[in-house]
């Protein structure tokens, strides 16, 4: 039975719904708002009071226990309910009856016991209506505990929910003071504004998504905002998938929408689509039509919109109305010339409002809706269909963000066009966050690169992604509602809506600790007894529970709080009490390695002292392994601009884990759980704690995900909040950041000059004047040697301004005289400098750069990177031993000995600085050598400038070097030029400091956009390095990030938007001929014959083998409708061709003699995988060729099994130079219904992966049987044969093994035998000064090189684009991986030479024109088998043999194949791979996983004795093989 109460508007009895509300799920009871508060239980009975008809609900919900335990919790609950009626609500006693609650909650979370009560509720009540408590409440003048305990009630669910639900409860609460509102309910509400027009029980509004997506908050807020007033004004809300682009439609992102929805609690009243109302929508074009309100357009899109930009009109405006319905049908029609109209109003294309310059409202689109199939061919456009659909379903409030200002006209035009009746429409403003990205088209850009783990990924804004960082429904609601529906736009921080979860978090959170692993430090407690007690969950909320805390002499603390405290200090241990410091242990190098201290638990002092987290070693609480996870934004710009393309600021990286030790009680947690870390934050659980598995001794941590709390502050990553014994820290992340750029300038200032400030602005003004005129000078394309002379003016100008300041000069320079620095304190670095013997740092400064040459050497000369990396070591172990002998880091150019104590710069006449010193300290032998560099350096530079041979250039250049070889020999230092400033190092660090820079402008907007735009105008150099050609990320870091750049900038792939489909380019494309072309060669030569099957396959044929379509079938893809029509049997698109081929074999054979067939077929197949697509290597449609045989006996059927398994191996090993291992796949991992597979098996060192390259497989009798193929036997007339069957495949795949195995960090290594072009011929020296009969010349010689090398089967190509310098095309031939570089110049044309340089190690040789084909020939050779040499090297050391689980398990995670012994029992195998998992991904995108059998590779490393027993530990059968496990994709 339902019980019914009437509840007063004007005064709402706030106690009774309030036990209404937390009684709903014992007794039904339902509120209706009225004009009185009344209950009738009968005819004769009733109750009109609040406190009534809350005593007799309370009474009637008697397991809620609402009144009290016992006879003396319910006599307190009469008196606070006559104290909220009495005392409490008398304006004469309020104040003292306030202090009194005061006293009475100073240390009690409820009024009555230890639970909630009628008594909060009714005392809730009364304050929740005073006016004057309002009042208090939000000049923060309420008491202490009153407050504390009113706000923690009011953050309550159901307390929420009566406020929501009671609607007079706002004027309820006027203050009197002042005579400005104190709602409580209108502070929260945010700004929402009574909407025109709006009236009780009629209100209709709706929410409009497009199913494209999954929701964020943006939708979030729209939905939100609706259900407002939806309730507000007891209306109707209406969900409405716009579904009016059929090629963004999709049923899946449908039902994720509403469960998002369900989510958020939103209870839509009626559920629509748009296309509900296609027919109708139709009807109205055509009205249009025919009353010339509208007309058919063919013009091209582009011309369109710079006709409606240029306000032109188009030339089919004023077609007839016959014309535009002739075409209008076309359109109906979806025909060839009806795709290529549109349908557009006729409004106004002189107006100044874009949006009514004729918009489009129909466009023909040859697609398939998800609902109507293809009944419909024209579809509207959004904006003709929404004012349509909301005045037919009687919407009477159109809620839209201010971004649709602008069509609000052309809405109302419809509306009147169409005579149709107006709904209002009320504008808010859009939520727009920073560091992120709203647009549904660039979320799926994210989760179809692999950047994020899927839509509900936690740096995701979708509704999904905050609640699994930790945003609780209720916060994201209050957050909402906050908001209101405020016009205003703003870009707001993520802080704002962390906060408002905060509120609802904080109360309810339980509090727990967690210490960094590597940075605990023990604290021994000798007097400390092992114990264990109960204390409160949370300190101020008794309700969320009791936990065990742990209790021994020994403890541990964080480093950092360790570091703070000094001996005889007295420290607060939390939850424990206060303990003195007695000793501090330390090591050698200073690290604090323990503590000693003792109890001192009788002082109950705690304000002035260092409060600590702790956990105990303690042998009945062993500490949860955690892993805590952090997350940064995925984009770094705060806010971008209009123009920037939001790739180029992507936070690649933006997960950071750190490994921890957590409280014993951490191993309760539950997946989703939220919690505080004490002094660190809150957390919510995504991975609770598993324990250790008896076969890896390995557990799981519990993995919690940072929620953030809306404080301006550097995210937590560790515990402790330091106590500041020396300076105070920098307040905010901008003084943080800063701090480092405040040094570097304030050491500027130091710079020693009497510079005259007159002097400096004279300086300034002659190089802004130089500047302007070299910026005329480009802007009228001004010939470039009078360009580049004003270039070499300014530039001499800003080396005087130098000279005269000691600083170089930056646009927007003020004049500032300089005076003399300080010479600051030594400090102990400077004193050990001091201290250090000048001979032997010079000697170790000579050991460091000897060693950096030659680290530098093998670099160049492209070294194995193990003999580069134990070079570089021992550079870093030589830098080291400078640095105990110094006391500073080492920098090129350092000097040693008594030149660095005295702070006297190396003696080198050359440099620049001052010349004066350094002439009257010169040796004149050095100043005489010194002249002579600089004359013949002179002598160079002309030569080169007056285009001299080569030969007389190299012999000066060889005196240059020997002069400068005497300079060394006799200074002990390089020779610097004068200005040098320090030659490569200086320009390495200016480097390293402008990527800083630009680093930093990506993460903040700009603020002086102008400004900036000018300053890169000046730099003549600037504009020509900002190529993003090559790749930016590299492959032994980010491995996904570099694959999805390589195969897009090399132009092997272009994007889909189908989501695991792919274009594959020409340069791709070609690839696959060349093995197409080299198979087909091989397979036709025995015998096989190409055909093709049709690629949809009936749902008959597939169950015919439920074995074989039960592996296939997540991955099938279904036909299930043709046009409006269901299908009578849905048609499967073939995931493999066996079911497809199969019934025809059974008809083309009937006697021995029609065997065997041997078909293969090239084509494509879909397989509709959801997990983690990547081009080539998992895509969903792929091409493939296919061979189904069909023979009379096992024995030549199995013999061509192995035979085609060696062609895919030659295709890997000959074609691609890719080493593969051969072998038969295990009964687990065999092709479904298949006898046995073959497969190779290749491997992928960035990854550690193995991959299957091809298979190769026997499928016996199995589907002869399935689909009834036989033979008459030949010895038996009368008796019938199974055939014995196989089939082949080898995909596309393929190319994508070749990218990962031999790419670099420039690109694509292609071997020659696969590339379609072997080498690259590219011209230079092609100059302004080269004559036109030379370039011609030039250009002859390329084409006939090419030629020559065609000529002799060598696939050449010469790039003879004249818009790119050859530079740019060497870098992107390398990027596109062509095995050869041939350079060609004037110069080599007159030697009759050329250079030829290798991709693969970039190894450089002049080569004579004679004998050049057989050269190349013997050069790419080389190449082709140096890749497969370095390929297999790699692999080969990679592969470990072991029978230990142990091992097995270290190997797998040091990227290695294992071949093991191996029992062959799936379950084993099952067991194998989930117990080999790891913790954490392996590369960023990828799934963590075990490890998988590969195959039994068919040369053995071992005989398997009787004795040999399965690796698996808890496996005692007896291995059958050795089995190749490891990670695979």
């Amino acid at each position: 039975m339902t019980i019914t109460f009437e509840a007063s508007s004007s005064n709402p009895p706030l106690a009774a719904v309030l036990v209404a509300e937390y009684v709903k799920d014992v007794i039904q009871v339902k509120v209706n708002w009225g004009k009185n508060t009344l209950i009738k239980l009968s005819n004769d009975m009733s109750f009109n009071s609040n406190t009534a008809i809350a005593r007799y609900l309370a009474r009637l919900a008697s397991s809620v226990k609402l009144y009290g335990n016992n006879t003396l919790e319910a006599t307190e609950v009469d008196h606070w309910l006559e104290f909220s009626v009495g005392r409490l609500g008398c304006p004469s006693e309020y104040k003292d009856a306030v202090e009194y609650l005061n006293q009475v909650l100073g240390l009690r979370t409820y009024l009555v016991g230890d639970s909630i009560s009628l008594a909060d509720f009714s005392v809730w009540g009364a304050l929740r209506g005073n006016s004057e408590w309002l009042a208090t409440l939000q000049r923060k003048q309420a008491p202490t505990h009153v407050s504390r305990w009113y706000k923690f009630l009011s953050a309550q669910e159901q307390f929420q929910a009566t406020e929501k639900s009671a609607p007079k409860l706002a004027t309820a609460a006027t203050t009197k003071a002042g005579g400005s509102s104190t709602s409580t309910k209108k502070e929260d509400a945010g700004k929402f504004v009574e909407l025109p027009g709006a009236e009780k029980g009629k209100l209709v509004v709706r929410f409009p998504p497009e199913a494209s997506g999954y929701l964020h908050i943006g939708h979030a807020k729209a939905a939100l905002l609706n259900q407002y007033y939806q309730l507000a004004f007891d209306g109707t809300l209406i969900m409405r998938f716009d579904d009016t682009n059929p090629a963004k439609e999709s049923s899946e992102f449908e039902q994720v929408i509403l469960g998002d929805i369900e989510l958020l609690g939103l209870k839509p009243n009626k559920f629509t689509h748009t296309s509900d109302h296609f027919d109708i929508i139709l009807e109205y074009g055509e009205k249009m039509i025919k009353k010339g309100q509208a007309y058919v357009d063919d013009t091209e899109p582009e011309v369109m919109k710079q006709e409606r930009e240029q306000r032109q009109e188009s030339k089919n405006r004023s077609n007839s109305v016959e014309k535009n319905l002739k075409l209008w049908q076309e359109m109906l029609k979806g025909s060839e010339e009806g795709q290529k109209c549109c349908v557009r109003a006729k409004i106004d294309m002189n107006s100044d409002n874009g949006c009514m310059r004729d918009p489009t409202i129909f466009r023909c689109k040859n697609e398939i809706h998800v609902r109507t199939g293809d009944k419909y061919k024209a579809y509207p456009t959004y904006d003709f269909a929404c004012p349509i659909v909301d005045s037919r379903e009687d919407v009477t409030h159109a809620l839209r963000t201010t971004e649709y200002h602008d069509r609000d006209d052309q809405y109302y035009w419809f509306i009147e066009a169409l005579g149709l009746r107006r709904p209002y429409i009320w504008e808010y403003s859009r939520l727009n966050l920073q560091n992120t990205v709203l647009s549904k088209r660039k979320l799926t850009w994210f989760v179809a690169n692999g950047y994020v783990d899927g839509w509900d990924d936690p740096r995701f804004p979708t509704v999904r992604g905050v609640l699994r960082r930790g945003m609780t429904v209720e916060g994201l609601k209050q957050f909402m509602v906050a908001q209101g529906s405020s016009r205003s736009v703003v870009m707001m921080e993520w802080d704002k809506i962390w906060s408002f979860n905060r509120k609802v978090i904080d109360p309810v959170a339980p509090r727990y600790v967690a210490l960094k692993k590597d940075e605990m430090v023990p604290v021994n407690l000798t007097a400390a007894k092992e114990e264990v007690k109960e204390v409160a969950k949370h300190p101020k909320n008794v309700d969320v529970g009791k936990k065990k805390v742990y209790y021994s002499s020994k403890v541990f603390v964080e480093g950092a709080d360790a570091e703070t405290m000094s001996v005889g200090e007295v420290v607060t241990f939390v939850n424990w009490g206060n303990i003195i410091i007695k000793k501090i242990n330390k090591d050698s190098a200073g690290k604090i390695t323990s503590l000693d201290a003792e109890l001192n638990l009788e002082n109950t002092d705690y304000k002035k002292t260092t409060k600590v987290t702790w956990l105990a070693e303690h042998s009945l609480g062993a500490f949860t392994p955690t892993v805590c996870v952090n997350f940064e934004n995925i984009i770094s710009k705060p806010v971008l601009d209009k123009d920037d393309d939001f790739k180029k600021y992507i936070g690649h990286q933006t997960r950071f884990e750190s490994v921890m030790v957590g409280d014993p009680e951490l191993v309760n947690l539950k997946k989703g759980d939220i919690i505080q870390l004490q002094r660190r934050g809150f957390y919510i659980c995504d991975q609770p704690y598993e324990p250790l598995s008896p076969h890896t001794g390995r557990d799981s941590p519990c993995v919690l995900f940072y929620i953030p709390d809306g404080h301006q502050k550097d995210m937590p990553t560790a515990g402790s909040k330091e106590k500041t014994k020396q300076a105070k820290p920098a307040s905010t992340k901008q003084e943080q950041k800063g701090g480092k750029k405040k040094e570097e300038k304030k050491a500027e200032s130091q710079v020693v000059s009497s510079a005259d400030s007159t002097a400096v602005q004279a300086m300034v003004d002659k190089i802004t004047a130089q500047g302007d005129l070299v910026r005329k000078l480009k802007s009228e394309k001004a010939d470039k040697s009078a360009v580049d002379a004003e270039v070499k003016n300014l530039l001499a100008l800003k080396a005087d301004y130098k000279k005269l300041t000691g600083q170089d000069f930056k646009p927007g320079a003020k004049p500032q005289a300089k005076t003399p620095a300080k010479t600051p304190a030594k400090t102990p670095a400077k004193q050990a400098a001091t201290s250090a013997d000048p001979a032997k740092v010079d000697a170790i400064i000579t050991e460091i750069t000897n060693q950096g040459d030659k680290v530098r050497g093998l670099k160049s000369k492209k070294a194995p990177k193990e003999e580069v990396d134990v070079e570089v070591k021992v550079l870093l172990g030589l830098k080291a031993q400078y640095k105990e002998m110094t006391g500073t880091d080492y920098k090129p150019g350092a000097t040693g000995g008594k030149k660095a104590d005295s702070k006297e710069k190396t003696h080198n006449p050359g440099a620049s600085g001052d010349k004066k010193t350094e002439t009257a300290n010169a040796d004149p032998e050095v100043t005489a050598l010194v002249t002579k560099i600089t004359s013949q350096g002179e002598k160079v530079r002309t030569l080169k400038t007056n285009k001299a041979p080569k030969d007389e250039v190299d012999a000066e250049v060889k005196t240059l070097l020997a002069l400068k070889a005497q300079y060394k020999e006799k200074t002990g230092s390089d020779y610097k030029p004068p200005g040098s400033g320090g030659g490569r190092d200086k320009k390495e660090k200016k480097e390293k400091e402008k990527k800083s820079k630009e680093k930093e402008n990506k993460e903040k907007p700009k603020e002086k956009p102008k400004e900036k735009v000018k300053e890169d105008k000046s730099s003549a150099e600037g504009a020509k390095k900002q190529s993003r050609l090559g790749l930016e990320a590299k492959k032994e870091e980010n491995l996904s990030e570099w694959y999805s750049q390589i195969i897009t900038k090399s132009e092997m792939i272009e994007y889909y938007d189908v989501s695991g489909c792919y274009v594959l380019r020409p340069w791709a494309y070609s690839i696959w001929e060349e093995i197409k072309s080299f198979f087909d060669k091989k397979i036709k030569a025995l015998g096989v014959e190409n055909c093709y099957f049709p690629i949809f396959v009936s749902h008959s044929a597939l169950e015919r083998e439920k074995t074989h379509i039960a592996d296939f079938a997540p991955e099938v893809a279904w036909v299930t409708k043709s046009g409006q029509s269901e299908l009578a049997e849905p048609i499967a698109i073939r995931p493999t061709s066996e079911t497809a081929m199969y019934p025809a074999y059974a008809k083309w054979v009937q006697s021995h003699r029609d065997l065997p067939i041997r078909l293969n077929q090239w084509c494509n197949v879909v397989r509709w995988e959801f997990k983690h697509p990547q081009p080539f290597l998992r895509t969903r449609e792929f091409l493939w060729q296919e061979g189904h045989t069909a023979w009379s006996n096992r024995k030549d059927a199995v013999e061509e099994v192995y035979t085609i398994l060696d062609y895919y191996a030659r295709v890997y090993e000959e074609l691609l130079a890719i080493p593969v291992i051969k072998g038969q796949k295990t009964e687990k991992e065999k092709f479904a219904g298949g006898d046995f597979t073959t497969t190779v098996e290749a491997y992928i060192g960035a990854s550690g992966r193995a991959i299957q390259g091809a298979t190769s497989h026997h499928l016996g009798q199995n589907f002869s049987k399935m689909f009834d193929i036989t033979f008459e036997d030949p010895g038996q007339p009368s008796k019938h044969q199974y055939v014995h069957q196989n089939s082949w495949g080898l995909t596309t795949r393929t190319i994508g093994v070749l990218c990962m195995v031999h790419g670099d960090n420039r690109g694509l290594i292609l071997p020659p035998r696969i590339a379609s072009v072997e080498t690259i011929i590219v011209p230079c020296g092609i100059t302004a000064t080269l004559s036109d009969a030379d370039k011609n010349t030039l250009l002859d010689k390329c084409k006939s090189y090419v030629d020559l090398f065609r000529s002799a089967n060598i696939k050449a190509k010469a790039d003879y684009r004249d818009n790119y310098s050859p530079g740019w095309k060497f870098n992107h031939w390398e990027l596109k991986g062509v095995p050869l570089r041939i350079e060609l110049g004037p110069r080599d044309m007159q030697k009759n030479q050329f250079v030829a340089v290798r991709r693969d190690n970039g190894e450089k040789v002049t080569l004579p024109e004679e004998g050049a084909i057989e050269k190349i020939k013997a050069l790419l050779d080389d190449i082709q088998t140096s890749l497969f040499n370095n390929a297999k090297k790699e692999r080969d050391a990679h592969v470990k043999v072991t029978s230990s689980w142990d091992e097995f398990c270290t190997f797998l995670d040091q990227k290695n194949l294992i071949m093991a012994p191996f029992c062959g029992e799936i379950p084993c195998e099952e067991k194998i791979k989930k117990d080999s998992a790891r913790d954490q991904d392996i590369e960023p995108g990828a799934p963590s996983m075990g490890a998988k059998s590969l195959c039994y590779p068919f040369d053995q490393p071992a005989e398997v004795s009787d004795s040999t027993i399965c690796v698996y530990p808890d496996c005692n059968n007896k291995a059958i093989k050795y089995c190749m496990f490891g990670r695979s994709y």
